[in-house]
């Protein structure tokens, strides 16, 4: 019976981390907590802060690869890029990562982090009227979490709010939707210019809002 092979402890951090998960600094770092030899307080004071998440998905991209029309599923993202990369930077978004169809963004100020994706669908839809894509333009979906999370891998920002950001914008949104966490609801619930819509999901164990400008009165809403 063959044993699996193993890399020699001085090599594992920098093997595993061309796997492009974490950096070797982090998983040194993880080993030594393993061990012992770094405490909890430790490692939080090297990598957890606090950020608002977005994280962004876009509609029928999986149904236009299943159809043959891969080359149409990939413009549709380079369209939805040209238009909400810059507006993600014009609302002082501090890191952004693209993975296939989504969009991730980190920003200090959390109502930047609304006011972008606000911006966001209102560009995209824009850009729809203009039949962006062909018969098959874009549609955002995005998810919004504010918190304290880890500086560590590819979107520097991997824990709780993380994860409930990415449930909402790639699993829940949907097209032209802005689905936040409770977090995002307690730090913005006095705006006056949004309106924000408690969710009643069995599928999720934790509570999230949708959020949508408040409309002005004699005003019609997009």
């Amino acid at each position: 019976m063959n044993q699996r092979s193993q890399f020699p402890p001085r090599d594992l951090p920098e093997e595993l981390a061309r796997c492009g998960g974490w950096t070797p600094e982090v998983y040194r770092d993880m080993l030594a907590y393993q061990s012992g030899r770094l405490d909890k307080a430790e490692f939080d004071a090297k990598y957890l802060y606090r950020k608002a998440i977005l994280v962004m998905d876009l509609t029928d991209f999986t149904s236009s690869c299943f159809n043959g029309r891969e080359i149409q599923a990939f413009l549709r993202i380079l369209d939805a890029q040209k238009i909400c990369v810059p507006v993600l930077r014009e609302h002082d978004a501090g890191l952004i990562r693209a993975f296939a169809d989504d969009l991730v963004a980190l920003f200090d100020d959390v109502g930047r982090a609304l006011d972008a994706a606000f911006e966001m669908h209102r560009c995209v839809q824009l850009s729809c009227e203009r039949a962006l894509a062909g018969d098959n333009p874009p549609r955002c979906c995005i998810g919004i979490g504010y918190g304290d999370v880890y500086a560590i891998g590819p979107n520097l920002a991997m824990g709780d709010e993380m994860n409930r950001a990415s449930k909402l914008g790639e699993d829940t949104a949907r097209g032209t939707e802005t689905l936040v966490t409770e977090n995002v609801y307690k730090m913005l619930r006095d705006r006056k210019d949004v309106e924000f819509e408690p969710i009643v999901d069995d599928a999720w164990r934790f509570p999230y809002f949708r959020a949508s400008r408040a409309l002005r009165r004699g005003s019609v809403q997009a």
